[in-house]
């Protein structure tokens, strides 16, 4: 029952968020918002809603464990696995713009992160504020020099959901947000009875296999992209997501329910956090050598093979 429970409410996640996006996405068409700031803002809100809304569920929950096994892990599981995994199939090129803003954001939000925890072994609604507000700063920063360019983010953004009816907005909001409180609610039982019942903690099952979960989007979006020869994931995007879901996830979480760092699993803060500094860090050196601006097959296999590794140490 536990592994159906994990499963279909994973399932009604992806279903959930793929309508939360294309309804958010219908309805800034509505509001006149740019193209750019749509991609920027509302299609990354939207896609970090899944983890949201586990990470909030299991706070409300009193199993902070699952709130930051989550997050930690998809941070781990973008680079480690989707990257990995993408760059296998077919080489990435990096742009020169990825390593001046969204790298040196993601490692400071990390650091911060860590310093907030390590610090009391609570994440504060004030503390949980502070990394919303840089987040909303971060980004208006980010439009006002992508204003400057013209090929950022605008390709995620469908056009065809300007011509959408209000009635379809409406049903796809609805839709989305009953599939993300029912996935995030089932995800959350299942996960506590899983781990229970398999005999490790809820906090080894957050970062292993919801986190492989909520990658999967990303994940088969990335692979089918990069099968079809079209363009893969970009790796700006993979490294948004994990902005987001440190700042905006774990941020939010902590304002609506702080989140308290378990006692029971020390290696939260003592192990696999630094997997999460150490995959994010090792980004630069891994698109400056040796072939620069690119992560090539055997740079994927690195990363894939990184990952597996922290699997195995996770579930051990």
């Amino acid at each position: 029952m536990s592994v159906f429970l994990v499963l279909a409410g994973l399932a009604l996640l992806v279903v959930g968020g793929d309508f939360l996006v294309r309804a958010s996405v219908g309805l800034s068409f509505k509001l006149k918002i740019s193209k750019l700031v749509i991609g920027m803002t509302v299609v990354s809100f939207a896609t970090s809603a899944p983890e949201l809304l586990v990470s909030l569920q299991a706070a409300l929950d009193g199993v902070s464990d699952i709130a930051l096994g989550n997050v930690i892990g998809s941070n781990i599981a973008n680079i480690g696995l989707v990257l990995g995994i993408t760059a296998i199939i077919s080489p990435l090129a990096v742009d020169r713009e990825f390593y001046k803003l969204n790298w040196p954001m993601m490692m400071l939000l990390s650091f911060v992160l860590y310093y907030f925890l390590k610090n009391d072994l609570v994440l504060t609604a004030i503390e949980g504020a502070i990394m919303f507000v840089a987040l909303i700063v971060f980004l208006i920063i980010l439009i006002r020099s992508s204003r400057k360019s013209t090929k950022a983010n605008m390709e995620e953004v469908d056009d065809t959901l300007a011509e959408v009816s209000n009635f379809k907005i409406v049903m796809w909001l609805l839709i989305g947000a009953a599939g993300l409180y029912y996935g995030s609610l089932w995800l959350v039982d299942g996960a506590k009875q899983l781990a229970a019942q398999v005999g490790i903690s809820d906090y080894a099952i957050s970062v292993t296999v919801i986190a492989i979960g909520t990658s999967v989007p990303e994940l088969a979006a990335s692979v089918i992209a990069a099968l079809k020869k079209e363009k893969a994931i970009s790796l700006g995007n993979l490294i948004g997501s994990n902005i987001f879901n440190i700042a905006s996830v774990l941020g939010l979480t902590a304002i609506i329910k702080p989140i308290i760092v378990n006692p029971e699993t020390p290696e939260i803060l003592s192990t696999n956090i630094w997997w999460m500094i150490a995959f994010a860090a090792i980004l630069i050196p891994l698109i400056m050598v040796p072939k620069r601006f690119e992560i090539g097959r055997l740079k994927g296999m690195l990363l894939f093979g990184a990952y597996l590794v922290f699997i195995y140490i996770a579930l051990k």
